[in-house]
Parts: C-alpha cells; structure tokens; sequence
C-alpha cells in the first residue's frame, strides 16, 4: 500500500491532460455537435466566461405539419435532448445556409458564362 504523501506527490507532478483546441468556427452546426460529442465541456473550462444579458429575438410562427411527420420529429427530438422545435430550427438553418451557397455558387458559374459570351 503507498503512503499518502506518495500518492499525492505523483498527483501534483502529473501533466496537465492534452486536449484539441476548441475551433475558432465550426462549418457546420454538425461540425460542433461532433466536436462536442467527443469532447468533454469541463475540460475546456478556463476558456469559457460567464455571460450575462444576452438577447435572442425569437418570432413564434405556427407551420402545419402532417401528424405522423411530427410524431417522427418529435422521437428524434427527444433522442438528441431537444425539443422539437430546436431540432426543425437547426434544420431550417441548415438548408438555408445549404441553398444560400449553392444559388451563389450557380450565380457565379452564370456570370462566368455571362461574360465569356460577351467576348466570343
């Protein structure tokens, strides 16, 4: 059996556990869910600081959805431990962001076609 004092002088000359640190942007909000999946939020503590008098501006809308669609929404809500409403939120910001880059992206292909035809 080890004498206390040895066991905390092997405490006390442990190294501190590496970590991967925390990106300064996630892609994608699936990017953070994974990051935090597989991270602990407790080892990042001395990196977070307490925040007071935030403000979000929520609009509350109702959208009719068929009732088998809402029952599926709503088990795979409770499986991730997010209401419902969070979960389709999450899904309508990322179709948005998908649809945003695509419609630039074929923006940019037309312009290019656009401009090369001038020259022709």
């Amino acid at each position: 059996m080890q004498e206390p004092n040895a066991k905390n002088a092997k405490k006390k000359g442990a190294k501190k556990k590496l970590r991967d640190p925390i990106p300064e942007n996630f892609e994608s909000l699936e990017a953070a869910a994974e990051f935090w999946d597989t991270h602990a939020l407790t080892d990042y503590r001395d990196e977070f600081h307490e925040v007071k008098d935030i403000k979000i501006d929520l609009i509350p809308r109702q959208v009719r959805v068929e009732n088998e669609l809402a029952t599926r929404i709503g088990r795979l809500a409770r499986q991730h431990g997010v209401s419902s409403e969070t979960l389709m939120t999450l899904w309508l910001q990322q179709k948005l962001s998908e649809t945003l880059k695509r419609d630039k992206r074929r923006q940019h292909v037309y312009s290019k076609r656009a401009g090369a035809s001038q020259y022709a």
